[in-house]
């Protein structure tokens, strides 16, 4: 005879075993870890600070992260000459050539050539679409 019980886990596809869902005032783990370092995070944010005073640079870190926002890296504007009508590889040399003469840093070269690239596979997924548009158009007719 066979067990009609229902399966130990649920499995995709399978009737909720709580299809109401969880009931109110159910507090998880997740809740009740930030419930208790709400209750303490004044207490914990002197000791930081105190330890700070006294000199431990670890607290002194922690307690600045949560005083000033961290620096962002701030891009440069760049003027060189880029002939948007040349095919993108040729742009990508162009900005390569640029990076070279110190025109434009490094990292400023790098984002542009990652825009070629992502200009280039936009360029791409277009030109497929015009031939299966194409492709489909033969094949109705």
């Amino acid at each position: 005879m066979a067990d009609a019980s229902p399966p130990a886990r649920w499995t995709p596809g399978m009737k909720s075993p709580n299809p109401k869902g969880r009931p109110p005032g159910i507090v998880d783990k997740r809740q009740k870890l930030q419930n208790a370092f709400a209750d303490e995070a004044v207490a914990v944010a002197k000791v930081v600070i105190s330890k700070a005073l006294e000199g431990d640079m670890q607290a002194a870190g922690i307690a600045l992260a949560r005083l000033a926002a961290p620096l962002k890296a701030v891009a440069e504007r760049v003027q060189f000459e880029l002939d948007a009508s040349l095919p993108l590889a040729a742009q990508a040399k162009q900005i390569l050539a640029a990076v070279a003469e110190g025109k434009v840093d490094p990292e400023t070269g790098k984002t542009l050539i990652a825009c070629l690239s992502s200009v280039a596979s936009i360029e791409a997924v277009a030109e497929l679409e015009s031939r299966i548009v194409l492709l489909e158009a033969k094949a109705v007719s």
